[in-house]
């Protein structure tokens, strides 16, 4: 069963208040206690973007996962639970850097992610097209087309629209930068909106 930490769903202390920063403290040392004996697998937080509140998840050996709101979190993290481990915890610490970097590339600061990763989640033609999408450079743009021609299958243009849209760590690897042949932009995980929002921020 899946051991993950959502604060209080059932709103068992309701009727409670407790010292906020008190339990903040006690999730942060539940945290920290967890990461030293080696039982937090995936740690997790959300951070507030001009996209929307992005999920932000890690395992030991890098981030794992970026989610949109309109991917539902709380499925995200059920899914982070079956299929990587169940050992799931709100551990924000551990997504200091992915955040801070996040935060640089949304004011302008860095054009480029700096950060381990971890590919678990995409495997086969998938992985092929995540990986040739860290070789779009910031600014630039390529077509479904174009990125079939350079994972080696021409024919295969649908096939990396889904890959695209099955991206785990959108923004961080930048499938907003794939766009149809034709120039406009296409769809999106995160919705055409912020498709358009990440585009128009590295036009600028």
């Amino acid at each position: 069963m899946a051991t993950i930490d959502r604060g209080d769903p059932n709103g068992l202390l309701d009727g409670l208040t407790p010292d906020r920063a008190l339990l903040a403290e006690l999730r942060r040392r539940l945290a920290v206690d967890a990461q030293s004996a080696g039982l937090l697998d995936v740690a997790y937080r959300t951070m507030d973007t001009p996209v929307g509140t992005l999920l932000l998840a890690a395992t030991p050996a890098g981030l794992v996962r970026v989610a949109y709101p309109n991917e539902d979190h709380d499925a995200v993290l059920t899914t982070l639970a079956e299929r990587v481990s169940p050992r799931v915890l709100a551990a924000p610490a551990r997504l200091d850097a992915a955040a801070r970097e996040i935060d640089e590339y949304f004011a302008g600061a860095r054009t480029h992610f700096d950060l381990p990763l971890d590919l678990q989640l995409t495997g086969g033609f998938r992985r092929q097209v995540i990986e040739h999408l860290t070789d779009i450079g910031y600014g630039r743009r390529e077509s479904y087309a174009a990125v079939a021609a350079a994972v080696g299958n021409p024919r295969a243009v649908r096939a990396v629209g889904s890959a695209c849209a099955h991206n785990p760590l959108p923004v961080v690897i930048p499938c907003h930068r794939v766009v149809r042949s034709d120039g406009s932009i296409g769809q999106y995980v995160g919705g055409i909106e912020a498709k358009t929002t990440l585009l128009t921020l590295e036009a600028a």
